[in-house]
């Protein structure tokens, strides 16, 4: 991995691409580096206009880009149905579950989930098992969630996944991030055992400019948050170029295993692609699989072809 970088992308012509949270940051760099080695990419985003214009900025840089916008909400699963059932083809090689939020007030989806838990993790669940059947069907497909290191602030608590009994903004997030790498290891653990061709994976951006920080307390109206975490990535964040490095890697570099976890190799912090530090709780079969569980249950999507 030493000094991976965009160039290092092998050729994806021929394949497609579907990108979460395509419409700015990390999501938009991820997208535009497989347009531009050859990909068909779709642009799921919860914005029309967002994403609508995310795919102008891709085919004025790059005039022969196969870059589409699709609306995606992975707050509503009547979106993320809509979104599985309306997708064009029979095959599909690669699914970024990239997008996600952070650090938002205490909330529900459309569906009554803990904001953090059910954009993160139950949309990105729902959205992977809806598209299983043309990812199967394609040879070498690859799952990449985005996950966080702040996956080590706290374990899904399994008791109380949308946080009924007490909601701290930093756990709840951390327990989203912890959910999506406990996913990606049953994912992982369950497509070994199916014999299935499909590896999944995941990887983190670590401390990357991008709108990911600043969006609650925009929202909220607390400019002086804002500011303050505006002034943060400015000084010690990378760009978000670098911060999609990890995901780029996980999604396209050969020989990338199952169930591995890739980050910024100086200290998690920045840099190029690495292996990075997990905790143990993330890897635990019996937690995956309570989790996968319950998953299945909110969601009403069940993993056919992948059973325990």
């Amino acid at each position: 991995m030493t000094g991976w970088n965009t160039g290092d992308i092998p050729d994806q012509h021929g394949r497609t691409a579907v990108v979460t949270g395509a419409n700015s940051g990390i999501g938009l760099i991820t997208a535009r580096e497989l347009a531009r080695r050859g990909a068909r990419v779709i642009l799921a985003c919860r914005s029309e206009e967002r994403g609508r214009a995310a795919e102008k900025r891709i085919r004025a840089h790059l005039p022969q880009a196969e870059a589409e916008f699709r609306p995606l909400d992975l707050g509503d699963l009547g979106s993320v149905r809509e979104f599985a059932a309306a997708y064009p083809d029979d095959r599909l090689d690669l699914l970024i579950n990239n997008a996600g939020v952070m650090s938002m007030p205490q909330g529900r989806t459309a569906d009554g989930f803990e904001t953090h838990f059910g954009v993160n993790h139950l949309g990105h669940f729902a959205l992977t098992g809806l598209l299983l059947p043309r990812l199967l069907a394609t040879p070498g497909a690859r799952v990449v969630s985005v996950s966080s290191v702040m996956h080590a602030v706290a374990d899904p608590d399994m008791a109380d996944l949308n946080s009924e009994r007490g909601y701290r903004r930093a756990a709840a997030y951390g327990r989203s991030k912890s959910a999506n790498l406990l996913f990606v290891h049953e994912l992982a653990r369950r497509a070994e055992t199916a014999g299935a061709d499909l590896v999944a994976a995941a990887a983190h951006p670590g401390y990357s400019a991008t709108n990911l920080q600043t969006a609650a307390a925009r929202l909220e109206g607390r400019g002086l948050a804002e500011r303050i975490m505006g002034l943060g990535n400015l000084l010690f964040a990378q760009p978000a170029s670098a911060g999609a490095l990890p995901t780029l890697y996980a999604a396209t570099a050969p020989g990338v295993r199952p169930d591995s976890f890739t980050g910024p190799g100086r200290l998690g912090w920045r840099g190029a692609p690495a292996p990075a530090w997990r905790t143990a709780g993330s890897r635990r079969d019996a937690a995956g699989e309570r989790l996968w569980a319950a998953s299945e249950r909110l969601t009403g999507v069940v993993y056919e072809g992948l059973t325990a």
